[in-house]
């Protein structure tokens, strides 16, 4: 993915908004009983606290659980990442055990980030299965790891980094910076 044809500008990235929606109506189907949604720091979780609120009636019917994972600990880079300053604490509050997990994050990229998710996840339990959604696929794996749903493949060079930002008012945006090579996900 490293061709000029795939380097992008922050005026052809698509609505954050409307990938969102899209993401939604992909996710529906697979909220049923005994499914949990894990959203990762920080963008998986702002997706899954929309999507909460997008797919409530289906969640509420279900009794659709929610958890949020911080995998900084699980990277297989962490020597060379460090700790970030925005660093949470996972929160699991409810049995991982058996339990369909549906893991959310904002941009796919190596997979990376994907496994570290996994791995957390195993030391709550283990899940009868795990279904990754993404907003966006970026292209530029690297493990043998791949979201199921996504609502948007949006090949990028690999000298760009996107990222998911949440705007004061809630709402969700896009943003092409440049890539640092410590910074692949």
């Amino acid at each position: 993915m490293t061709d000029a044809n795939n380097t992008l500008d922050n005026s052809q990235l698509p609505d954050a908004e409307q990938l969102l929606h899209i993401l939604a109506t992909k996710l529906k189907p697979l909220l049923k009983p005994n499914t949990a949604l894990v959203g990762i720091h920080s963008g998986g979780v702002w997706i899954m606290q929309r999507l909460l609120v997008l797919l409530d009636d289906v969640i509420q019917l279900h009794q659709i659980e929610h958890g949020t994972l911080d995998v900084s600990f699980y990277r297989d880079d962490y020597t060379q990442r460090g700790l970030k300053a925005e660093n949470r604490p996972s929160q699991i509050p409810f049995d991982v055990e058996n339990k369909h997990i549906i893991l959310i994050d904002d941009v796919f990229y190596t997979g990376r980030t994907t496994r570290a998710a996994m791995n957390e996840l195993f030391d709550y339990g283990r899940p009868a299965s795990i279904t990754l959604i993404a907003l966006i696929n970026r292209g530029g794996r690297e493990l043998p790891i791949a979201p199921q749903i996504i609502a948007a493949d949006l090949p990028l060079d690999i000298s760009q980094r996107l990222q998911l930002t949440q705007l004061a008012n809630g709402s969700l945006a896009l943003d092409l910076t440049p890539q640092h090579n410590s910074a692949r996900q």
